[in-house]
């Protein structure tokens, strides 16, 4: 398949009569269309106005996605232990898988391909089939709580780790790879000592496996660690072994000195998540001085009850505005920078080497966009446009993995039953409701 449009290959390269060459689940070629045509004349063409990498989620909650709007104006831990826990505790497995599909139904409409998802404690098995089935790029992970969680959640630390074991060996490289696996302790809150140091211990012992959890976002929960352990958040984890180069962690809203340099030493991913700062009031985001000191930095949209949105480019937007306003420097992360962030960072955090930009050889993820609208006209510069204008449902094609997951021309959602979907999801709404 030959995909022609003007072509956002990358952060720093755009051709504006471009093309992009499918073969299989590989990209095997990108460059100007005039050229493409003529190497390649037995490809279908399909025509579109704007080609880009399909978007990396570098921290969601899929089957939140059922309690969008629940517990709007609250702060972080009244929000996650009166609200959000609770109602995850409340989902069986047919209603989790709903949950988990409408999250990935989302992500997939609006141009995300791959995403780090934060499942439940309950019910992770029924997720995993969801993103297997569903077509998206996954790196997801049972929930881990074994302390101060509510009824249905709180699990026993060795059988916590056992059911991770066991689903990691069950889906870690399922789908030929497109889905693996990330260890997931909630957060240090509700997690014991053990639970995150043995959560070290599996991901060691299996290739490729990452670990995900949340830090520093809200500084009473800081307040808690400390008291906890009398260590601050991220120097306690770096303590239990939860930092480096396979470990992604969600907001790192407050830090200290000492713990950016922890995060500089130890190539610890950060995932920044603006949108839900803001509605959750926990603060900005160091994300300027993050960069400045080379730490990796993906972008995420957390969860619907948090945000209310899986859109990425309304999340680039809001990346970049709150960082200008941060440091009051209109030349604070500009299009270019956000765009790694949402592309080539998450696929960093994520542990997908091929993915993130259209280059050759590497997968053949890849979203079209629609540009024939008031919003877009004029468009002097496509990257701009991304991060500042476009809106998810300005996406009208998404392929993963060379497979073409929603295609608007042919009816939306090719993996599933988008309507059926919504369906069940607004019973599952009614059933929480009720």
């Amino acid at each position: 398949m030959l995909l022609a449009g003007t072509v956002v290959a990358d952060p720093e390269t755009v051709y504006d009569d471009g093309a992009v060459v499918v073969d299989d689940d590989r990209i095997e070629a990108v460059g100007p269309r005039a050229d493409l045509e003529d190497a390649y004349t037995g490809h279908a063409v399909r025509e579109f106005d704007l080609v880009s990498p399909g978007l990396v989620g570098g921290h969601v909650h899929s089957v939140q996605s059922v309690g969008r709007g629940i517990a709007d104006d609250t702060a972080l831990l009244e929000w996650l232990f009166e609200h959000v826990l609770p109602m995850e505790a409340s989902l069986g497995r047919e209603e989790m898988r709903t949950a988990a599909e409408l999250g990935y139904l989302e992500l997939l409409e609006s141009g995300t391909t791959t995403a780090i998802d934060h499942l439940s404690v309950r019910h992770a098995g029924a997720a995993f089939e969801a993103a297997i089935d569903l077509g998206i790029r996954g790196r997801l992970g049972k929930v881990l709580m074994d302390k101060r969680a509510p009824d249905g959640l709180e699990e026993d630390t060795d059988a916590a780790l056992s059911s991770t074991e066991r689903l990691l060996r069950k889906y870690h490289g399922a789908a030929d790879g497109r889905i693996r696996y990330a260890v997931t302790p909630r957060f240090a809150v509700s997690c014991t000592e053990a639970c995150l140091r043995g959560s070290r211990e599996i991901a060691d012992r299996y290739d490729g496996v990452r670990i995900h959890t949340h830090a520093s976002e809200n500084r009473e929960e800081i307040e808690t660690v400390e008291s906890d352990t009398g260590m601050r958040n991220i120097a306690w984890l770096d303590e239990v072994g939860l930092t480096g180069d396979d470990v992604v962690l969600a907001h790192c809203v407050h830090t200290t000195e000492r713990e950016r340099d922890i995060l500089e030493r130890t190539g610890t991913h950060v995932t920044y998540c603006p949108s839900s700062n803001m509605k959750l009031a926990s603060g900005i985001a160091p994300i300027a001085d993050y960069l400045d000191r080379g730490i990796s930095v993906a972008l995420g949209n957390d969860g619907p009850p948090c945000n209310n949105t899986l859109d990425p480019f309304t999340e680039m937007r809001q990346a970049s505005l709150l960082q200008k306003v941060d440091r009051l420097d209109p030349e604070t992360t500009p299009a270019q920078v956000v765009f790694e962030m949402a592309t080539l960072g998450g696929a960093r955090a994520a542990g997908f080497e091929e993915v993130g930009a259209l280059r050759e050889g590497w997968q053949a993820d890849v979203i079209a966009l629609d540009t024939d609208l008031t919003r877009a006209t004029p468009l002097f510069d496509p990257l701009s446009h991304l991060v500042f204008s476009a809106h998810g449902d300005d996406v009208t094609f998404t392929m993963v993995d060379g497979d073409v997951v929603y295609d608007e021309a042919a009816g939306g959602l090719r993996t599933g039953d988008a309507d059926e979907i919504r369906r069940r999801s607004r019973a599952v709404a009614d059933g929480l409701r009720d």
